[in-house]
């Protein structure tokens, strides 16, 4: 079988795109005058000459010389695998373009938690020391994409365990933030999702691997590929001075400071001291932590943590605000985790806490936190207006309204940010009107 290493390797050849997102529409553009011909596949009707998966759009794929496929398209799905047993490559953008770039100048950042906003930290510090970076990835835009201009400068790439499988040359630093429980409706097992989110640190070509020195990793060792070094979590409060809450955050500082050393042969302490001058001007991620609103009377906060679509990061946030009442909206569409770690943390809380649930991953956590204690309050409702009312009403006096969904959003929405916008919107909404002594149900 025919397997490209490197987009060249497609001149005159007949290519699929399976899957027509961002990514999808990068690997169009990157394509353009390079191939043969161009067949675009998508499960859903997209128009504009994009077939439709169960419609001819496989069938098109099986002439088809090499299928790129988007990360979104499960690397199991009976479809791709019947793809590879009839002769037909199947790889991915991503790993076609480390075969094409220099790798010493490409970091690759993935974790269950954590790899937007070290992303996020590395490029800054290397902004902070006048080195040239561009962020990448989910976080960014696609490396392939030719309207992104990759010939210089260090490129930091945000990797998720849907591309981690696919990919088979590593960058020159690969960083593993932390390792816990998603999308198992994708990898289809626990076991098989920490081993393709892994697989990154495995793959071939010399190289770094960083990751937190705790006894999660300490106890995968044998797991992991490359230059393997355990760092451990920054001391100087430097994520303080970054804006950054919660004990996780030190951790993630730490893995930047250390990928930008040794990109840079610069000293820690020296990077850290140059960043702590300019921490003012770095920016956190919307959706982590964010602070949506505040009521001016009681000081009650209203923060998005949007982007916490597992349940790692959502039991994270709890801990940020563990001497507080929290109501915790969570919930969305269902992909198949276990949430007894969740309704464990949610239990296990001293603070006054209630917990607003929506969506079909709401009803699963609602059952696991009840399972635990039937005393605690679960308040299941249909929609963010209702999950932000719901918790607002939950608290008394003083507190956080605290969106932490621990699940995807697309049961409702098309994306995270479209989420969290409504939540904001919602929220921003109530504060005011709460702040003037009302209740945004009269």
């Amino acid at each position: 079988m025919f397997r490209p290493t490197g987009f060249a390797d497609l001149a005159g050849r007949r290519v699929g795109i399976f899957g027509y997102g961002v990514e999808g529409h990068a690997t169009a553009r990157r394509l353009h005058g390079v191939v043969q011909s161009v067949v675009v596949v998508d499960d859903a009707p997209r128009g504009d000459g994009v077939l439709v998966t169960s419609e001819g759009g496989f069938e098109a794929l099986l002439g088809c010389d090499v299928v790129i496929k988007s990360p979104g398209i499960a690397r199991r799905r009976p479809d791709v695998l019947d793809l590879e047993l009839h002769g037909v490559a199947v790889v991915s953008a991503l790993n076609l373009w480390l075969h094409d770039t220099d790798r010493s100048r490409v970091v690759a950042i993935t974790g269950t938690k954590g790899k937007s906003t070290t992303t996020a930290l590395m490029t800054f510090f290397l902004h902070c020391l006048d080195e040239p970076a561009l962020r990448l990835g989910n976080i960014g835009q696609p490396p392939y994409d030719p309207t992104v201009n990759t010939a210089s400068g260090w490129l930091v790439v945000e990797v998720s365990s849907f591309q981690c499988v696919d990919i088979d040359l590593a960058p020159g630093i690969v960083v593993v933030t932390s390792l816990g429980a998603d999308h198992l409706d994708w990898h289809g097992s626990l076991e098989q999702y920490r081993s393709d989110k892994l697989s990154l640190t495995r793959s071939a070509g010399v190289h770094a691997t960083l990751v937190p020195d705790n006894s999660t990793f300490r106890s995968i060792e044998s797991e992991l590929g490359g230059d393997v070094e355990f760092v451990g979590a920054e001391s100087s409060h430097l994520a303080t001075a970054l804006g950054l809450l919660g004990s996780h955050s030190n951790s993630n500082v730490a893995l930047a400071l250390r990928a930008v050393s040794r990109l840079t042969l610069r000293d820690p302490d020296e990077i850290t001291e140059i960043v702590r001058r300019r921490a003012f001007e770095f920016e956190p991620l919307r959706g982590r932590l964010t602070l949506a609103a505040i009521e001016g009377s009681n000081g009650v906060r209203y923060v998005d943590d949007g982007l916490a679509t597992s349940v790692l990061p959502a039991i994270a946030a709890l801990e940020v605000f563990s001497d507080e009442p929290v109501a915790l909206i969570v919930g969305g569409f269902d992909r198949g985790v276990d949430y007894g770690p969740l309704a464990q943390a949610l239990v296990a809380r001293r603070a006054p806490t209630v917990t607003v649930t929506m969506g079909p991953a709401g009803e699963r956590i609602g059952d696991a936190i009840e399972s635990l204690d039937a005393s605690a309050t679960v308040l299941r409702v249909p929609d963010m207006f209702e999950a932000v009312l719901q918790a607002r009403r939950a608290l008394v006096g003083h507190g956080v309204v605290l969106l932490s969904p621990a699940a995807p959003s697309f049961d409702r929405y098309d994306n995270w940010e479209e989420r969290s916008q409504d939540f904001t919107t919602v929220a921003r909404e109530m504060a005011s009107e709460w702040s003037l002594g009302g209740d945004s149900n009269s």
